[in-house]
């Protein structure tokens, strides 16, 4: 067992490690949109036409709220796409993150209580801390 935890908690560090060194990351996506304008006479407006564009934009929802940015094509949709993967990269790397924390958690052993005094207290603390509290009227 204290090989396993070893081994998890030789895991964690790399994981600290590769977070410190991802550098910069946005959340959201790039979705490439192809748009008619609405002029009857222009070229778009035959049903074989695609629209106007390719036109980049970055999508995000933020704070409930959803955000949309126009990108150029060129070093601009570069920078945004590299930060957009390196945010998913990030994501995963939470997810094993907090993964591998429970297991460490589950295997670290409890710390044992040896006077009936030492364990009335702790209990009473405990109840203390996760007792519901009452309503607000």
């Amino acid at each position: 067992m204290a090989t396993r935890l070893e081994t998890l908690e030789t895991r964690r560090r790399e994981l600290y490690e590769a977070l410190a060194g991802l550098g910069d990351f946005r959340r959201g996506t790039i979705s490439v949109n192809y748009r008619k304008c609405g002029k009857s006479n222009c070229a778009c407006a035959r049903a074989e036409h695609p629209g106007h564009g390719p036109q980049y934009l970055w999508n995000a929802t933020i704070g409930g709220r959803s955000r949309a940015r126009n990108v150029r094509l060129g070093p601009e949709l570069e920078q945004v796409g590299n930060e957009v993967e390196t945010y998913r990269a990030f994501g995963r790397l939470c997810a094993e993150l907090v993964e591998v924390n429970e297991q460490i958690c589950q295997l670290r052993p409890v710390r044992a209580v040896a006077e009936a005094s030492e364990l009335e207290e702790v209990k009473k603390k405990l109840r203390k801390r996760f007792a519901r509290k009452p309503p607000k009227n």
